[in-house]
């Protein structure tokens, strides 16, 4: 079975990148000291913001750690359809004193300027979101001793991926929180996700790269699960966004537990690309209306996302969230990571004795 290198990740824990201000460098480099690898997320920064927190990690951290990068999307948004939608939201703008964004503030999220930089000054980790980069993308990244990953949510898709020379492939189950890393934004696929097991198994049956799995995992049984059926590592956003380190807003922390919020829900009403969130006021309102506008709708909704946090009301956020997320544990990132550690070794211990019965 093909693995990650050991001198990246100690423990097979990688901490996902969750953009929006949640994967700060304190986070990162907590959970890379304890031994896993943490992440810093790109998307939606600058490539000066982006150069800033690696800049601020590595001041942190001697340990290895990666960025995250979302591709370029193709311009296949209806407009008409985007702008019935900004009318439908009217009353969340009136009602948050807000402005709605301009839907066309950009689609390539400053991709080529954070390359730059990435090869400039390489990192030890670089990994994709939203499709696969171009070959020379990544032979540029591996030149410069970079080690890349590519987020699949299909076998064919973890094709893809290495066939485009990457190292490595994210086998992302539906059950993950936040936005789904599907390769091309079909809405007649909405729905037809994949769990977590049964993707891993037929990624690991149709590619020889290492796998890492990510999707719903909040205990180290979960970890032990995922290796045995394939994975070299699991990844966990949603364990670690309850962290002490997170940037997450305190009411998204406290929404991961509250009995308020009884079940998530993959939706394009934030963002008009599926991504699962806690149901709450604002996806349940407008998230059957929301159209596949990707980053349009990000872009449109933006400031309302921002007021509704600003006001205290959880309830027009996006609290992006895995289908684990009642299983949050408020602890420190490092700690956390311990325990997520302690946990695989006792499942495996556990494991080996049943089957030396």
């Amino acid at each position: 079975m093909s693995s990650v290198p050991t001198d990246l990740l100690p423990h097979p824990i990688v901490q996902a990148p969750m953009a929006g201000g949640v994967s700060v460098p304190q986070l990162a480099a907590a959970v890379s000291e304890a031994g896993g690898l943490g992440f810093l997320a790109a998307g939606y920064k600058t490539a000066d913001g982006m150069y800033q927190d690696i800049k601020q990690l590595r001041g942190l951290t001697g340990r290895p750690f990666g960025v995250n990068l979302f591709l370029p999307q193709p311009e296949t948004a209806d407009p008409a359809a985007v702008d019935v939608y900004a009318h439908q939201l009217a009353g969340e703008a009136t009602w948050y004193e807000t402005e709605l964004g301009d839907p066309d503030g950009g689609r390539d999220d400053g991709f080529d300027a954070k390359l730059a930089v990435l090869l400039d000054d390489p990192v030890p980790v670089v990994s994709f979101h939203f499709g696969v980069p171009a070959r020379e993308v990544l032979e540029s990244l591996r030149r410069v001793g970079t080690f890349t990953l590519v987020t699949a949510t299909t076998a064919e898709e973890a094709r893809a991926v290495e066939r485009a020379g990457a190292d490595a492939v994210i086998a992302q189950g539906v059950e993950a929180g936040g936005h789904q890393g599907t390769h091309r934004d079909d809405p007649e696929a909405d729905g037809s996700g994949i769990g977590l097991l049964s993707l891993v198994a037929q990624v690991r049956e149709s590619v020889g790269i290492p796998i890492v799995a990510a999707g719903g995992i909040m205990r180290g049984g979960q970890i032990a699960a995922v290796l045995a059926a394939g994975a070299a590592a699991a990844q966990l956003g949603t364990a670690f966004l309850a962290a002490h380190e997170s940037g997450a807003h305190a009411l998204h922390k406290r929404a991961l537990t509250d009995p308020l919020y009884v079940r998530t829900e993959l939706t394009r009403a934030f963002s008009g690309r599926p991504a699962r969130g806690l149901v709450n006021r604002f996806l349940r309102e407008h998230g059957p209306y929301a159209p596949a506008a990707y980053p349009d709708v990000h872009h449109l909704t933006a400031p309302l996302r921002r007021a509704a946090a600003k006001a205290g009301d959880a309830q027009g956020m996006a609290l992006w969230a895995g289908q684990g997320h009642r299983m949050a544990r408020e602890l420190p990132a490092g700690r956390l990571v311990e325990v997520l550690a302690a946990e695989l070794a006792s499942a495996r211990t556990a494991s080996s004795a049943g089957g030396a019965r």
